[in-house]
Formats: structure tokens, sequence, C-alpha cells
């Protein structure tokens, strides 16, 4: 914001010095509005102009520029009017330097004079306002950047209608992550540790003898042995 109010108060003064320059001296005592626009493509001449068609109407088109980009603060629109008035600025030193021979700068009236060096300075002017306006594209991305960070920020996006099991993606218990059209396998019920895991075994448990009826056992499971009787 003080970029761009700052670069327009320039480019406001350099539009300013460059209207006002025709009416100052330029070369000889002859002031610039005395220049055609035409002479400065065809070859410099004695004739007179009028103020419309002298070199005031590229500069007024200059300055409407700079008003244009301020207001929208484009700073292609105001780098542009520094060009035009730099560009014709130039172009008429070329032509009067063809039509004098040389140019000369002189303190008593002769040569290049003070509305010369008002257009270079207002064009100049021009170009550094442009360069220190921000733009408008930077004030968008400055206030769509704040209105970010005044929302609040989401951890996870809203899921889709059809993965409602999917969010939030945590590995907490919880529904489950993975979706699927088939039922979920039972788990077998818990029974306790198996007694014949050692791993699962607190204590050592004896070894059992041979059961009735067991491959290698030598009673007879149908007749058991008797106690012999007492004498």
């Amino acid at each position: 914001m003080i970029r761009n109010i700052l670069g327009s108060l320039v480019a406001l003064a350099g539009a300013a010095s460059a209207v006002l320059s025709p009416f100052r001296d330029w070369y000889d005592g002859r002031s610039g509005q005395d220049y055609r626009v035409r002479d400065l493509f065809g070859g410099i001449t004695a004739t007179e102009s009028g103020v419309l068609v002298s070199i005031l109407l590229p500069f007024l088109f200059a300055a409407l520029l700079v008003i244009a980009g301020v207001v929208l603060r484009s700073r292609i629109a105001v780098a542009l009017a520094g060009l035009v008035v730099l560009g014709f600025t130039i172009l008429w030193m070329v032509r009067q330097g063809q039509a004098e021979g040389a140019l000369t700068v002189g303190g008593d009236g002769a040569g290049l004079q003070v509305g010369v060096a008002n257009a270079l300075a207002g064009g100049v002017l021009m170009l550094i306002g442009a360069l220190l306006m921000s733009g408008r594209g930077a004030g968008a991305r400055s206030r769509a950047r704040a209105r970010r960070e005044r929302e609040p920020v989401e951890p996870y996006a809203a899921p889709p209608a059809d993965q409602v099991d999917t969010w939030p993606p945590t590995q907490e218990p919880g529904m489950s992550t993975h979706t699927s059209p088939w039922p979920e396998p039972e788990v077998d019920p818990y029974t306790g540790p198996d007694p014949h895991d050692p791993r699962t075994r607190s204590y050592p448990q004896a070894e059992r003898g041979p059961e009735p009826g067991d491959p290698g056992d030598p009673r007879d499971p149908v007749h058991p042995p008797h106690r012999p009787p007492e004498r």
C-alpha cells in the first residue's frame, strides 16, 4: 500500500513536469510548444506551431497514461508513459542537432535550456514511480494471504460421501480405514492358554502315567489284578 502511494506521487510529479516543460524555453529562447510534432519526424523547421499540435500533445497523452496507471495501479501504464516522454524528448534532440549541426548548452540563453531538462526529468520520474509501485497483483496477493491467515485451518479435508470410513486418517481405535463389500471374518473365541504349549504354561506339570486302555499298558482292562488273600 505504501509503495503504491509513494510510486503514484513520484509518477504524478513526473507527469506534471513533462506537461509544463513545453511552456518553457527549449533551445535558443524557443519554447517547446513552438515545435510541431510532425517536425520530429520530418525535420525541425522555423514554422510556428499551435499548442495542440505541438510537442505538448504526446506529453499530454503520457500524463493521461500516468493518471490511468495510478487509478488502476498499473505499473506498465506508468512505465509506458515515461518511455513516451523520454522517447519524444530524445527524438527532438536528434532532430534539433541535425538542424543546428550540433547541440550546445549555454548559460546565456543559447543552446539547450530548462524546458528540455524538465521533460527528461519528468520521464525519469515516471519510470522511478513505476518501479516503486507494487502493482495491483501484489496487493491482491497480500489480501488473499491475510484472508487465508484469518480463516481457521482444517487438519483434514472433508471426506466424500462414499468414503466415510477413511476420514480422519488416524491410527487410533475406531472405524476401519479400509472399506470392503465383504463381511469381516469372525475371530475364534478365546479358550485360554494351551496347556501343551510350553510358552503358555506358568509351572511345569508332572508327567502322567499310562491310562488304562492305552497302548503299552500291561494291566488287563477287563480283569484288573486283585490283592492276594492274607494268611
